[in-house]
């Protein structure tokens, strides 16, 4: 174990903190919008704009005005050496780069414009658009910039395999499937939608590489990929020759079924799952079929990203999704942790908001929880369809600690969302992120799963979540859904103590979800197996007193637990130490101290870095049993090509308010339940 003293606690440090904390708090009672949420912006990267950019020209939409504020962006993303990248920080990424080029031409930018030559040398450095992901090609085919035929393929006649047989429409994740139907229409009728000749980019296409197919030769299909890579090959061929026979017996029934399904989809804010790949294949899909701009569903769906883009210093950015359920929850249980009290109107018009928002109709995820009644809450302003469990656990937590006017209100719909979280628990005791049991791992040999996550299994970091909202609504290990988490918790474990954070980066992430559950449960933090986990993070933490990870250690697991410090991490691993009992430890006042010392006058904090995650990358979302090594399939470098980071701009804040009111509780308090070294 990590030698660490415990001296008694210093005058100055409860004082700073409570000063720390006051300001954070004021900054979030200033912030907080009239309806009672608070909604942070959600940053991801410049295939957002590049890629709505296009779709506006696809969709005969676009505007100079638009398109220069979109180019400006862009220009300000892009990196000296001519690149464009996933997250902060990161090495130029090959198809991110490729589509903000082709973006950029497009709005009328010259080839010879010197950052455009900066970016087209590192294109080619990497291989070119030949090497880049399938779904950079389909926007360039979109476009005539890559054929059709070198790009794999999927029928629209997969939405009526009914949901009892495999590689059916639900056994890919909530958001694959929402990506994947409209992209199947759009398959099978090879639009091409012409772009000047200034806009073209045969220059990224190097001398003599034919883009007439871009699946893998079938000798590579074995050793690593296996059968079922070698199936999925066939199974592309039969498909490529079956589209083009005269005849498609059931193409029709499909296409209408599909549609009717796209249209049952669209939500009340004009997306499609609250996020930007469904809803743009979904418009580009319907415009295929002959919906023009004026039918009322695409002029719901082009106003709807209104919503979404922000507009500042002459510049236009897209989010590829919004947070406002997510932040409220997160900001009330930081307020409540640092002492504003349970009646306070701060929290009173929060409460309500989120209770508001509880979502009471059916969705996708009843197709594997049919006898679940509705009751879980969504990640963005409008998501009937996709409830999300990570968000209902931490919702249940803050609404639990919070007084409403009208209680018993209140108490049902507490009720009500714990109940829907037990119903959608999968088969091995975890809780995935939308549906239940969304674990055919066949989905990720597909050849489209080279970039995100084609299922949704359970992950510690949900599980966790989940774990710590039932145990302070009253449940107890004694009951057969908790004991059935926790054991598949201690199953998740690395051998070196931590956890595989699915949903933020990363192992740090895992701890600071784990640990604080198991607290919550009243379990023996004195435990081997929570010592570890402790070592792991006295171990990890930075000389500045904080904790930092890049994104990086999803693509080499040896990066674990390093990168530069950052507010949001540094307070999920304080939350961690303290539910273990560490609080007077004096690496935690050491933490402590690097939060108090970065807070800005504002009570806000500068974290440049990424610390949230959409796609590890992987195909299946879950941790590498074997990290994967240059020329293997799964292998991903720094860039992260395959995953999809993402930038929470109030983690920065309501984490470390979660951490510092924390210690303030616990140090007035002076209790610890920590065991000597």
């Amino acid at each position: 174990m990590v030698d660490v003293q415990k001296p008694h606690i210093s005058k100055e440090l409860p004082n700073a903190v409570t000063v720390a904390v006051r300001r954070t708090q004021d900054y979030f009672e200033r912030t907080q919008t009239s309806e009672g949420y608070w909604w942070g912006e959600l940053e991801s990267n410049p295939t957002m704009e590049a890629e709505y950019l296009l779709l506006t020209h696809f969709l005969g939409i676009g505007d100079a005005e638009t398109w220069r504020k979109l180019a400006n962006h862009l220009f300000k993303t892009q990196r000296e050496d001519g690149t464009w990248g996933q997250y902060y920080g990161s090495p130029g990424d090959l198809s991110t780069s490729v589509e903000c080029y082709f973006a950029l031409k497009l709005a009328g930018i010259s080839r010879e414009d010197p950052r455009m030559v900066k970016a087209k040398e590192f294109i080619l450095s990497k291989g070119g658009v030949p090497q880049a992901r399938v779904f950079t090609k389909i926007w360039l085919a979109l476009f005539g910039q890559w054929s059709w035929k070198a790009v794999p393929t999927l029928p629209p006649e997969m939405v009526l395999i009914p949901s009892w047989i495999p590689m059916n429409l639900y056994d890919f994740s909530s958001w694959a499937r929402g990506t994947m139907l409209p992209l199947s229409i759009v398959f099978t009728q090879k639009p091409i939608c012409p772009v000047p000749d200034s806009a073209a980019i045969p220059e990224l296409i190097p001398d003599g590489k034919s883009n007439s197919s871009s699946m893998p030769r079938f000798k590579s299909l074995f050793g690593i990929s296996g059968a079922l890579s070698g199936a999925f090959w066939w199974g592309d061929r039969a498909l490529r020759w079956y589209n083009v026979l005269p005849w498609h017996p059931m193409r029709r029934i499909a296409i209408k079924r599909a549609v009717a399904w796209i249209v049952e989809h669209q939500e009340d804010d004009g997306s499609w799952g609250g996020i930007q790949p469904p809803w743009v294949y979904s418009l580009i899909a319907l415009k295929i079929l002959g919906y023009g701009v004026d039918h009322p569903v695409m002029q719901k769906g082009v106003a709807g990203f209104k919503g979404f883009t922000i507009e500042e210093n002459d510049t236009l950015r897209v989010q590829a999704c919004v947070s406002p359920a997510w932040d409220t929850c997160l900001a009330m249980i930081a307020l409540e942790d640092s002492g504003l009290p349970s009646d306070s109107p701060i929290l009173k018009r929060a409460g309500n908001w989120l209770m508001n928002e509880q979502v009471t109709v059916s969705g996708d995820w009843q197709v594997k929880a049919k006898d679940t009644a509705p009751g879980g809450w969504a990640f963005e302003f409008a998501n009937n369809a996709y409830p999300d469990i990570d968000d209902t656990a931490e919702v249940l937590i803050a609404l639990n600690r919070v007084k409403l006017d009208d209680q018993q209100r209140q108490e049902d719909s507490i009720k009500r969302g714990a109940e829907w979280m037990l119903g959608v628990q999968s088969k091995n005791g975890g809780w995935a992120a939308f549906d239940k049991d969304n674990t055919r791992q066949a989905i990720t040999k597909i050849p489209f799963a080279d970039f995100g996550e084609m299922i949704d299994p359970p992950s510690a970091d949900v599980t966790a979540h989940v774990v710590e909202a039932l145990a302070r609504l009253g449940y107890t290990e004694n009951m057969k859904p908790l004991a059935r988490a926790i054991k598949y918790l201690w199953d998740e474990q690395e051998p070196d103590g931590s956890w595989f954070g699915r949903w933020g980066v990363n192992y740090i992430y895992g701890i600071g979800a784990v640990l604080p559950a198991l607290e919550a449960l009243n379990k023996d933090m004195s435990n081997e197996l929570v010592r570890r986990a402790v070592d792991w993070l006295f171990s990890h933490q930075n000389e500045d007193g904080g904790w930092g990870e890049s994104c990086a250690s999803y693509g080499d697991p040896s990066l674990a637990g390093q990168g530069p410090s950052t507010a949001s991490q540094t307070g999920w691993a304080l939350m961690a130490l303290m539910a273990a009992g560490e609080w007077p430890h004096n690496r935690v006042h050491r933490g402590l101290t690097y939060l108090v010392d970065t807070q800005k006058e504002d009570g806000t904090w500068y974290e440049p870095w990424f610390t949230g995650t959409g796609f590890p990358g992987y195909g299946g979302g879950q941790r590498l049993k074997k990290t994967p090594r240059p020329g293997d399939p799964k292998f991903q470098g720094a860039e992260l090509p395959a995953g999809f980071m993402i930038n929470y701009h109030l983690y920065r804040n309501y984490w470390p308010l979660m951490a510092l009111g924390r210690f303030k509780r616990y140090a007035e308090e002076g209790v610890t339940k920590s065991t000597e070294n």
